[in-house]
Protein backbone atom coordinates (compact mmCIF):
# COMPACT_ATOMS: atom_id res chain seq x y z
CA UNK A 1 0.00 0.00 0.00
CA UNK A 2 3.24 2.37 0.76
CA UNK A 3 4.29 1.73 -2.93
CA UNK A 4 1.11 2.42 -4.37
CA UNK A 5 0.82 5.60 -2.64
CA UNK A 6 4.34 6.68 -3.83
CA UNK A 7 3.26 5.91 -7.43
CA UNK A 8 0.18 7.91 -7.08
CA UNK A 9 1.94 11.16 -5.76
CA UNK A 10 4.19 11.22 -8.19
CA UNK A 11 2.67 13.04 -11.96
CA UNK A 12 4.47 11.01 -13.83
CA UNK A 13 4.06 7.72 -12.67
CA UNK A 14 0.42 8.18 -11.99
CA UNK A 15 -0.22 9.40 -15.70
CA UNK A 16 1.90 6.17 -16.88
CA UNK A 17 -0.76 4.12 -14.45
CA UNK A 18 -3.59 6.03 -15.82
CA UNK A 19 -2.26 5.82 -19.44
CA UNK A 20 -2.32 2.00 -19.43
CA UNK A 21 -5.52 1.57 -17.63
CA UNK A 22 -7.15 3.28 -20.79
CA UNK A 23 -5.68 1.12 -22.97
CA UNK A 24 -7.01 -1.57 -21.36
CA UNK A 25 -10.47 -0.41 -21.21
CA UNK A 26 -10.49 0.29 -24.78
CA UNK A 27 -9.43 -3.35 -24.84
CA UNK A 28 -11.84 -4.82 -22.86
CA UNK A 29 -14.64 -2.96 -24.69
CA UNK A 30 -13.66 -4.25 -28.27
CA UNK A 31 -13.37 -7.66 -26.71
CA UNK A 32 -17.05 -7.33 -26.22
CA UNK A 33 -18.11 -6.39 -29.81
CA UNK A 34 -19.59 -9.58 -31.20
CA UNK A 35 -19.16 -10.63 -34.95
CA UNK A 36 -22.41 -10.54 -36.52
CA UNK A 37 -23.90 -13.58 -38.22
CA UNK A 38 -23.86 -15.70 -34.61
CA UNK A 39 -26.21 -18.17 -33.02
CA UNK A 40 -25.23 -17.74 -29.81
CA UNK A 41 -26.50 -21.24 -28.76
CA UNK A 42 -24.56 -23.05 -31.06
CA UNK A 43 -21.37 -20.97 -30.01
CA UNK A 44 -22.00 -21.86 -26.46
CA UNK A 45 -22.21 -25.62 -27.22
CA UNK A 46 -18.99 -25.52 -29.63
CA UNK A 47 -17.03 -24.28 -26.73
CA UNK A 48 -18.86 -26.80 -23.99
CA UNK A 49 -17.66 -29.49 -25.75
CA UNK A 50 -13.85 -28.25 -27.60
CA UNK A 51 -11.80 -28.17 -24.29
CA UNK A 52 -8.69 -26.98 -26.99
CA UNK A 53 -10.68 -23.80 -27.70
CA UNK A 54 -11.60 -23.14 -23.93
CA UNK A 55 -8.42 -22.96 -22.89
CA UNK A 56 -7.61 -20.74 -25.89
CA UNK A 57 -10.60 -18.33 -24.78
CA UNK A 58 -9.72 -17.99 -21.71
CA UNK A 59 -6.51 -16.36 -21.93
CA UNK A 60 -8.61 -13.82 -24.64
CA UNK A 61 -10.38 -12.86 -21.57
CA UNK A 62 -13.31 -14.31 -23.67
CA UNK A 63 -13.26 -12.43 -26.71
CA UNK A 64 -13.06 -15.68 -28.23
CA UNK A 65 -15.90 -17.44 -26.85
CA UNK A 66 -18.01 -14.35 -27.29
CA UNK A 67 -17.04 -14.17 -31.38
CA UNK A 68 -15.87 -10.57 -30.60
CA UNK A 69 -14.43 -8.52 -33.20
CA UNK A 70 -10.91 -9.09 -31.23
CA UNK A 71 -11.32 -12.91 -31.05
CA UNK A 72 -7.95 -13.44 -31.89
CA UNK A 73 -6.35 -10.86 -29.90
CA UNK A 74 -2.70 -11.17 -29.60
CA UNK A 75 -2.13 -14.47 -31.24
CA UNK A 76 -0.96 -13.56 -34.75
CA UNK A 77 1.08 -11.13 -33.23
CA UNK A 78 2.87 -13.88 -30.69
CA UNK A 79 2.87 -16.04 -33.70
CA UNK A 80 4.63 -13.81 -35.94
CA UNK A 81 7.40 -13.12 -33.34
CA UNK A 82 7.87 -16.61 -32.64
CA UNK A 83 8.68 -17.08 -36.36
CA UNK A 84 10.65 -14.52 -36.58
CA UNK A 85 12.99 -15.51 -33.87
CA UNK A 86 13.24 -19.15 -35.28
CA UNK A 87 14.20 -17.68 -38.48
CA UNK A 88 17.18 -15.85 -36.97
CA UNK A 89 18.10 -19.89 -36.35
CA UNK A 90 18.27 -20.31 -39.96
CA UNK A 91 18.86 -16.98 -41.69
CA UNK A 92 22.58 -15.34 -40.38
CA UNK A 93 21.11 -12.03 -41.73
CA UNK A 94 18.48 -12.16 -38.91
CA UNK A 95 20.51 -12.98 -36.50
CA UNK A 96 22.92 -10.08 -37.12
CA UNK A 97 20.24 -7.77 -37.12
CA UNK A 98 18.97 -8.93 -34.44
CA UNK A 99 21.71 -9.15 -32.04
CA UNK A 100 24.71 -7.01 -33.43
CA UNK A 101 22.82 -3.77 -35.27
CA UNK A 102 21.68 -2.26 -32.19
CA UNK A 103 18.87 -0.72 -31.31
CA UNK A 104 17.97 0.38 -35.14
CA UNK A 105 18.57 -3.46 -35.96
CA UNK A 106 16.15 -3.99 -33.19
CA UNK A 107 13.62 -1.85 -34.93
CA UNK A 108 14.12 -3.78 -38.22
CA UNK A 109 13.24 -6.71 -37.00
CA UNK A 110 10.30 -6.05 -34.91
CA UNK A 111 9.08 -4.56 -38.15
CA UNK A 112 9.13 -7.59 -40.10
CA UNK A 113 7.57 -9.16 -36.78
CA UNK A 114 4.38 -6.47 -37.38
CA UNK A 115 4.24 -6.95 -41.30
CA UNK A 116 3.52 -10.95 -40.73
CA UNK A 117 1.09 -10.42 -37.78
CA UNK A 118 -1.02 -9.23 -41.00
CA UNK A 119 -1.20 -12.29 -43.24
CA UNK A 120 -1.10 -14.98 -40.49
CA UNK A 121 -4.95 -12.79 -38.32
CA UNK A 122 -6.04 -12.96 -41.95
CA UNK A 123 -5.27 -16.86 -42.02
CA UNK A 124 -5.77 -17.96 -38.52
CA UNK A 125 -8.99 -15.68 -38.72
CA UNK A 126 -10.46 -17.37 -41.94
CA UNK A 127 -9.36 -21.02 -40.57
CA UNK A 128 -11.29 -20.67 -37.04
CA UNK A 129 -14.03 -19.03 -39.08
CA UNK A 130 -14.81 -21.53 -41.42
CA UNK A 131 -14.78 -24.20 -38.39
CA UNK A 132 -17.34 -22.46 -37.11
CA UNK A 133 -19.12 -22.72 -39.77
CA UNK A 134 -19.01 -25.92 -40.55
CA UNK A 135 -20.50 -26.35 -36.95
CA UNK A 136 -23.22 -24.16 -38.05
CA UNK A 137 -22.49 -21.89 -35.47
CA UNK A 138 -22.37 -18.96 -37.90
CA UNK A 139 -24.55 -18.95 -40.57
CA UNK A 140 -23.95 -18.26 -44.62
CA UNK A 141 -21.89 -15.46 -45.76
CA UNK A 142 -21.23 -14.08 -49.11
CA UNK A 143 -17.95 -12.81 -50.14
CA UNK A 144 -18.47 -9.31 -49.10
CA UNK A 145 -19.35 -10.96 -45.74
CA UNK A 146 -16.49 -12.74 -45.19
CA UNK A 147 -13.87 -9.66 -46.73
CA UNK A 148 -15.72 -7.69 -44.21
CA UNK A 149 -15.58 -9.74 -41.23
CA UNK A 150 -11.79 -10.87 -41.98
CA UNK A 151 -10.91 -7.15 -42.39
CA UNK A 152 -12.10 -6.46 -38.94
CA UNK A 153 -10.81 -8.83 -37.26
CA UNK A 154 -7.42 -8.40 -38.69
CA UNK A 155 -7.41 -4.52 -38.40
CA UNK A 156 -8.18 -5.23 -34.56
CA UNK A 157 -5.47 -7.85 -34.00
CA UNK A 158 -3.03 -4.94 -35.36
CA UNK A 159 -4.81 -2.83 -33.57
CA UNK A 160 -4.43 -4.45 -30.32
CA UNK A 161 -0.30 -5.25 -31.13
CA UNK A 162 -0.20 -1.46 -31.55
CA UNK A 163 -1.78 -1.08 -27.69
CA UNK A 164 0.48 -3.38 -26.32
CA UNK A 165 3.66 -1.85 -28.05
CA UNK A 166 2.56 1.58 -26.46
CA UNK A 167 2.06 0.19 -22.94
CA UNK A 168 5.63 -1.43 -23.35
CA UNK A 169 6.74 2.42 -24.54
CA UNK A 170 5.84 3.66 -20.54
CA UNK A 171 8.56 0.85 -19.18
CA UNK A 172 6.28 -0.75 -16.70
CA UNK A 173 6.29 -4.25 -17.90
CA UNK A 174 5.99 -6.20 -21.22
CA UNK A 175 2.45 -4.84 -23.19
CA UNK A 176 1.68 -8.23 -24.86
CA UNK A 177 2.01 -9.51 -21.31
CA UNK A 178 0.22 -7.12 -19.72
CA UNK A 179 -2.61 -7.80 -22.30
CA UNK A 180 -2.75 -11.11 -21.71
CA UNK A 181 -2.80 -10.50 -17.95
CA UNK A 182 -6.20 -8.04 -18.18
CA UNK A 183 -7.66 -10.60 -20.07
CA UNK A 184 -7.33 -13.61 -18.23
CA UNK A 185 -8.42 -11.30 -14.57
CA UNK A 186 -11.23 -10.72 -16.66
CA UNK A 187 -12.09 -13.96 -16.50
CA UNK A 188 -11.94 -14.76 -13.06
CA UNK A 189 -15.03 -13.21 -11.87
CA UNK A 190 -17.15 -15.39 -14.47
CA UNK A 191 -15.29 -18.66 -13.81
CA UNK A 192 -15.78 -18.17 -9.94
CA UNK A 193 -19.55 -17.34 -10.31
CA UNK A 194 -20.33 -20.79 -12.35
CA UNK A 195 -17.84 -22.89 -10.31
CA UNK A 196 -19.58 -21.34 -7.02
CA UNK A 197 -23.23 -22.16 -8.58
CA UNK A 198 -22.31 -25.81 -9.50
CA UNK A 199 -20.66 -26.37 -5.96
CA UNK A 200 -22.06 -29.35 -4.25
CA UNK A 201 -20.89 -30.94 -0.88
CA UNK A 202 -19.58 -33.97 -2.80
CA UNK A 203 -17.34 -31.95 -4.47
CA UNK A 204 -15.29 -30.36 -1.34
CA UNK A 205 -12.40 -32.47 -1.88
CA UNK A 206 -11.72 -31.45 -5.91
CA UNK A 207 -12.25 -27.58 -4.95
CA UNK A 208 -10.19 -28.08 -1.72
CA UNK A 209 -7.33 -29.43 -4.41
CA UNK A 210 -7.49 -26.90 -6.91
CA UNK A 211 -7.12 -24.36 -3.58
CA UNK A 212 -3.68 -26.16 -2.60
CA UNK A 213 -3.05 -26.34 -5.94
CA UNK A 214 -3.08 -22.30 -6.79
CA UNK A 215 -1.53 -21.69 -3.97
CA UNK A 216 1.36 -24.05 -4.27
CA UNK A 217 1.56 -22.28 -8.18
CA UNK A 218 1.75 -19.22 -6.63
CA UNK A 219 4.64 -19.74 -4.24
CA UNK A 220 6.23 -22.04 -6.59
CA UNK A 221 6.42 -18.74 -9.27
CA UNK A 222 7.19 -16.62 -6.84
CA UNK A 223 9.81 -18.47 -5.25
CA UNK A 224 11.50 -19.58 -8.81
CA UNK A 225 10.79 -16.06 -10.41
CA UNK A 226 13.07 -14.48 -7.67
CA UNK A 227 15.76 -17.21 -7.26
CA UNK A 228 19.25 -16.53 -8.88
CA UNK A 229 23.01 -17.58 -8.93
CA UNK A 230 25.05 -14.66 -7.66
CA UNK A 231 28.48 -15.22 -9.79
CA UNK A 232 31.20 -13.02 -7.75
CA UNK A 233 33.25 -10.20 -9.50
CA UNK A 234 35.98 -8.82 -8.81
CA UNK A 235 37.40 -5.35 -10.43
CA UNK A 236 40.90 -4.46 -10.45
CA UNK A 237 42.44 -1.39 -9.55
CA UNK A 238 43.04 1.57 -11.65
CA UNK A 239 44.93 4.56 -11.67
CA UNK A 240 44.20 7.57 -13.28
CA UNK A 241 45.91 11.11 -12.58
CA UNK A 242 45.13 11.02 -9.00
CA UNK A 243 42.07 8.96 -8.30
CA UNK A 244 41.74 5.52 -7.88
CA UNK A 245 38.67 3.32 -9.68
CA UNK A 246 37.55 0.40 -9.27
CA UNK A 247 39.07 -2.53 -6.33
CA UNK A 248 35.05 -3.23 -5.49
CA UNK A 249 33.57 -6.57 -5.65
CA UNK A 250 30.28 -7.48 -6.63
CA UNK A 251 28.08 -10.19 -8.36
CA UNK A 252 26.40 -11.00 -11.99
CA UNK A 253 22.73 -12.42 -10.85
CA UNK A 254 21.80 -15.36 -13.07
CA UNK A 255 18.01 -16.11 -12.74
CA UNK A 256 16.50 -19.32 -12.53
CA UNK A 257 13.83 -17.86 -14.91
CA UNK A 258 15.52 -15.99 -17.18
CA UNK A 259 12.32 -16.26 -19.88
CA UNK A 260 9.56 -15.28 -17.11
CA UNK A 261 6.08 -16.36 -18.80
CA UNK A 262 7.06 -16.14 -22.31
CA UNK A 263 7.57 -19.73 -23.04
CA UNK A 264 3.88 -20.37 -21.58
CA UNK A 265 2.41 -17.74 -24.01
CA UNK A 266 4.63 -18.93 -27.63
CA UNK A 267 3.60 -22.89 -25.99
CA UNK A 268 0.07 -21.97 -26.29
CA UNK A 269 0.04 -20.00 -29.28
CA UNK A 270 2.26 -22.65 -31.14
CA UNK A 271 -0.64 -25.17 -30.48
CA UNK A 272 -3.27 -22.57 -31.56
CA UNK A 273 -2.27 -22.97 -34.98
CA UNK A 274 -2.58 -26.75 -35.80
CA UNK A 275 -5.63 -27.03 -34.19
CA UNK A 276 -7.34 -24.39 -35.66
CA UNK A 277 -6.37 -25.88 -39.32
CA UNK A 278 -7.35 -29.00 -38.28
CA UNK A 279 -10.91 -28.10 -37.27
CA UNK A 280 -11.01 -26.35 -40.64
CA UNK A 281 -10.19 -29.83 -42.39
CA UNK A 282 -11.94 -32.14 -40.14
CA UNK A 283 -15.19 -32.12 -42.37
CA UNK A 284 -13.75 -32.10 -45.40
CA UNK A 285 -14.61 -34.28 -48.49
CA UNK A 286 -10.70 -35.60 -48.66
CA UNK A 287 -11.07 -39.03 -46.81
CA UNK A 288 -7.60 -38.63 -45.94
CA UNK A 289 -7.43 -35.66 -45.27
CA UNK A 290 -10.13 -35.98 -42.96
CA UNK A 291 -8.74 -38.48 -40.72
CA UNK A 292 -5.45 -36.39 -40.87
CA UNK A 293 -7.29 -33.54 -38.99
CA UNK A 294 -9.15 -35.60 -36.93
CA UNK A 295 -5.96 -37.13 -35.34
CA UNK A 296 -4.41 -33.92 -34.90
CA UNK A 297 -8.08 -32.90 -33.00
CA UNK A 298 -7.52 -35.80 -30.64
CA UNK A 299 -3.83 -35.05 -30.00
CA UNK A 300 -4.47 -31.47 -28.95
CA UNK A 301 -7.57 -32.29 -26.30
CA UNK A 302 -5.89 -30.92 -23.08
CA UNK A 303 -6.77 -34.02 -21.25
CA UNK A 304 -4.99 -36.67 -22.89
CA UNK A 305 -1.40 -37.57 -22.64
CA UNK A 306 0.01 -36.49 -25.46
CA UNK A 307 -0.98 -32.86 -25.46
CA UNK A 308 0.65 -32.70 -21.96
CA UNK A 309 4.14 -34.05 -22.74
CA UNK A 310 3.58 -31.91 -26.05
CA UNK A 311 3.10 -29.14 -24.09
CA UNK A 312 5.93 -29.62 -21.64
CA UNK A 313 8.65 -30.30 -24.23
CA UNK A 314 7.25 -27.11 -25.75
CA UNK A 315 7.37 -25.20 -22.68
CA UNK A 316 10.80 -26.90 -21.82
CA UNK A 317 12.49 -25.82 -25.16
CA UNK A 318 11.18 -22.31 -25.86
CA UNK A 319 12.52 -21.57 -22.29
CA UNK A 320 16.05 -22.71 -23.12
CA UNK A 321 15.58 -21.15 -26.64
CA UNK A 322 14.34 -17.79 -24.84
CA UNK A 323 17.21 -17.51 -22.38
CA UNK A 324 19.51 -17.93 -25.51
CA UNK A 325 18.49 -14.91 -26.86
CA UNK A 326 18.19 -13.20 -23.84
CA UNK A 327 21.31 -13.84 -22.03
CA UNK A 328 24.71 -13.92 -24.33
CA UNK A 329 27.59 -15.44 -22.46
CA UNK A 330 29.61 -14.23 -24.97
CA UNK A 331 28.48 -10.61 -24.57
CA UNK A 332 28.58 -10.67 -20.82
CA UNK A 333 32.27 -11.59 -20.71
CA UNK A 334 33.60 -9.30 -23.52
CA UNK A 335 31.66 -6.18 -21.17
CA UNK A 336 33.07 -7.33 -17.82
CA UNK A 337 36.48 -7.63 -19.40
CA UNK A 338 36.08 -4.11 -21.11
CA UNK A 339 35.00 -3.18 -17.28
CA UNK A 340 38.61 -4.90 -15.99
CA UNK A 341 36.87 -7.24 -14.14
CA UNK A 342 36.90 -11.51 -13.54
CA UNK A 343 35.18 -13.95 -11.73
CA UNK A 344 37.89 -15.43 -9.35
CA UNK A 345 39.49 -18.36 -10.70
CA UNK A 346 38.40 -17.90 -14.42
CA UNK A 347 40.34 -16.09 -16.92
CA UNK A 348 38.61 -13.04 -18.96
CA UNK A 349 37.99 -13.56 -22.16
CA UNK A 350 36.76 -17.24 -23.58
CA UNK A 351 37.47 -18.90 -20.78
CA UNK A 352 34.47 -16.67 -18.49
CA UNK A 353 31.74 -17.08 -22.07
CA UNK A 354 32.37 -20.64 -21.50
CA UNK A 355 31.66 -20.82 -17.71
CA UNK A 356 29.32 -18.94 -18.28
CA UNK A 357 27.55 -20.68 -20.41
CA UNK A 358 28.09 -24.09 -18.41
CA UNK A 359 26.33 -21.82 -15.62
CA UNK A 360 23.64 -21.06 -18.05
CA UNK A 361 22.67 -24.22 -18.46
CA UNK A 362 22.34 -25.69 -15.36
CA UNK A 363 20.58 -22.86 -13.70
CA UNK A 364 17.89 -22.94 -16.80
CA UNK A 365 17.57 -26.88 -16.54
CA UNK A 366 15.79 -26.08 -12.96
CA UNK A 367 13.87 -23.31 -14.12
CA UNK A 368 12.54 -25.31 -17.91
CA UNK A 369 11.34 -28.25 -15.93
CA UNK A 370 9.48 -25.76 -13.37
CA UNK A 371 8.25 -24.22 -15.90
CA UNK A 372 7.09 -27.02 -17.80
CA UNK A 373 5.11 -28.82 -14.90
CA UNK A 374 3.59 -25.87 -14.14
CA UNK A 375 2.17 -25.63 -17.19
CA UNK A 376 1.17 -28.93 -17.27
CA UNK A 377 0.04 -29.62 -13.54
CA UNK A 378 -3.50 -28.07 -14.32
CA UNK A 379 -4.37 -30.71 -17.03
CA UNK A 380 -2.92 -33.63 -15.26
CA UNK A 381 -5.48 -32.40 -12.03
CA UNK A 382 -7.95 -32.36 -14.57
CA UNK A 383 -8.02 -35.56 -15.56
CA UNK A 384 -7.93 -37.09 -11.97
CA UNK A 385 -10.89 -34.98 -10.53
CA UNK A 386 -12.94 -34.09 -13.49
CA UNK A 387 -13.06 -30.33 -13.00
CA UNK A 388 -13.18 -28.31 -16.21
CA UNK A 389 -14.56 -24.88 -14.46
CA UNK A 390 -10.54 -24.11 -13.31
CA UNK A 391 -9.15 -25.90 -16.80
CA UNK A 392 -6.45 -22.85 -17.09
CA UNK A 393 -6.46 -22.50 -13.55
CA UNK A 394 -1.95 -23.14 -13.35
CA UNK A 395 -1.32 -21.50 -16.55
CA UNK A 396 -3.66 -18.56 -16.16
CA UNK A 397 -2.17 -18.08 -12.39
CA UNK A 398 1.12 -18.53 -13.48
CA UNK A 399 1.34 -15.67 -16.28
CA UNK A 400 -1.14 -13.25 -13.63
CA UNK A 401 1.82 -13.97 -10.96
CA UNK A 402 4.72 -13.62 -13.52
CA UNK A 403 3.53 -10.25 -14.91
CA UNK A 404 2.25 -8.89 -11.81
CA UNK A 405 5.67 -9.29 -10.54
CA UNK A 406 7.70 -7.98 -13.57
CA UNK A 407 5.23 -4.63 -13.20
CA UNK A 408 5.84 -4.40 -9.46
CA UNK A 409 9.64 -4.81 -9.96
CA UNK A 410 9.29 -2.42 -12.33
CA UNK A 411 7.15 0.59 -10.15
CA UNK A 412 9.92 -0.13 -7.54
CA UNK A 413 12.92 0.71 -10.04
CA UNK A 414 11.07 3.85 -11.52
CA UNK A 415 10.37 5.08 -7.78
CA UNK A 416 13.89 4.51 -6.91
CA UNK A 417 15.14 6.65 -9.78
CA UNK A 418 12.74 9.40 -7.99
CA UNK A 419 14.99 8.91 -4.71
CA UNK A 420 18.49 8.60 -6.08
Amino acid sequence: MNRILQILKKPDLRNKVLFILGILAVYRLVSNIPVPYVDQTQLQAFFANNQFYGLLSALTGGSLEQLSIAMLALGPYISASIIMQLLTMVFPQLEQMYKYEGEAGRQRFNQYSRMLTVPLALLQGFAFLAALQRQQVIGYLSLTDWISVLAVVTAMSVFLMWLGELISEKNIGNGVSIMIFAGIVAGFPVALQQALFKYTSALFFNYALFAVLAVAVIVGVVYISEAQRNIPINYARRIRGNKIYGGVSTYLPMRINNAGVIPIIFALSLLLFPGMVAGFLANTQIAFVSRAANVVNQFLQPTGVPYIVFYFLLVFLFTYFYTAVTFDPKSVSESIQKQGGYIPGIRPGPSTAQFLYHLLNRVTLVGAIFLGLIAVLPNIVQNSTGMTDFAVGGTSILIVVSVALEVLKQFGAQLAMYEY
